[in-house]
C-alpha cells in the first residue's frame, strides 16, 4: 500500500484508542448488571471515566479529520458500498459523541451525585453539568429517567452500527481480498 492509501498514524492511533475505550465501556456497561454489588459502583465509575475520555479523543479525532483529508475509498467499491461506508462513519461519529454526552447528563441528574463525587479514574475531580444539578429534585429525576433511556437506546444503535462497520471491513478484507485493515493499521 502506498501512504496515500493509508490513514495517517495520528488518525490510526485515535481510531484504535476510541475503539478500545468503547469496547471496554460496552463490557463495563453490560457487565455491571452481572457482578456482585461491591463491584457495580467501581465499574460504573470506570465506565464514566472512559466515556469522558472518549469525548476528548473524539474532539481530537474530529479536528484531525477536518484538517487532514482521509485516503479515498478503494476504487473497486461498489457505489452502494461507498455510500454505506460514509453513512456508517457519520452514524459512528454522531453516536461516539452522543453516548458520553447523554451519559454525562444522566449522571449529572443522578440523585446520588451529591454524595458520590465524580472522579476520572478515581483521581481527577470532574464536574457534573451545573444546569442539570441545579434543577429541582423532581425535574432531575425526570431528566435522569429520560437520559437513561436515551443512553440505552443509543447504545443499541451503536452496537448495530459497530457491527455493520466491523462486518463491512471484514467483508472487504476476507471476501473481496482488499487490504482494508492495512489502511487503518500503522
Amino acid at each position: 500500500m502506498t501512504p496515500a492509501e493509508k490513514y495517517t498514524k495520528t488518525a490510526v492511533t485515535l481510531h484504535w484508542l476510541i475503539a478500545l475505550l468503547i469496547g471496554f465501556n460496552i463490557i463495563l456497561g453490560l457487565g455491571a448488571n452481572y457482578v456482585p454489588d461491591a463491584y457495580v459502583r467501581p465499574m460504573v465509575d470506570l465506565h464514566k471515566s472512559f466515556g469522558i475520555t472518549v469525548i476528548f479523543l473524539f474532539v481530537a479525532r474530529l479536528a484531525w479529520r477536518l484538517t487532514h483529508t482521509p485516503p479515498p475509498l478503494p476504487p473497486n467499491y461498489k457505489p452502494w458500498e461507498a455510500k454505506a461506508a460514509h453513512a456508517a462513519h457519520i452514524a459512528l461519529y454522531v453516536l461516539i459523541i452522543a453516548m458520553p454526552v447523554t451519559g454525562w447528563i444522566h449522571d449529572s441528574a443522578w440523585d446520588g451525585a451529591a454524595t458520590h463525587p465524580l472522579k476520572l479514574f478515581w483521581i481527577i475531580p470532574w464536574f457534573r453539568l451545573p444546569f442539570i444539578t441545579a434543577l429541582d429534585p423532581a425535574a432531575r429525576d425526570s431528566v435522569h429517567a429520560i437520559f437513561s433511556a436515551i443512553h440505552t437506546y443509543l447504545s443499541y444503535a451503536l452496537y448495530a452500527v459497530l457491527a455493520a462497520h466491523i462486518l463491512g471491513a471484514l467483508k472487504h478484507q476476507l471476501i473481496d481480498r482488499e487490504p482494508e485493515l492495512q489502511r487503518m493499521w500503522k
